[in-house]
């Protein structure tokens, strides 16, 4: 990643938690962002949960489109 780049990984949000999938995106490609702010909706196994933000910027780009199943640790999306 470049020095302004920063990844939106896929939390572990249990033990067992393998993957997630993409519910919604609440921010898209070219919006800004606060850090700590909500950008998407994930459903696990068990439960749906609030995707934040890890710095503020502005998303460059999704990597998980809706519906998406995506491993835990994967980058979704990059801020910049």
């Amino acid at each position: 990643m470049g020095v302004n780049l920063v990844e939106v990984i896929m939390p572990r949000m249990d033990p067992e938690m393998r993957e997630g999938r993409i519910v919604e995106w609440l921010k898209g490609e070219g919006d800004p962002v606060s850090e700590g702010e909500i950008i998407a909706r994930v459903e696990a196994e068990k439960v749906v949960f609030e995707l934040e933000a890890p710095k503020s910027g502005v998303i460059k780009k999704l990597l998980a489109n809706v519906g998406d199943v995506v491993p835990v640790g994967k980058a979704v999306a990059i801020i910049e």
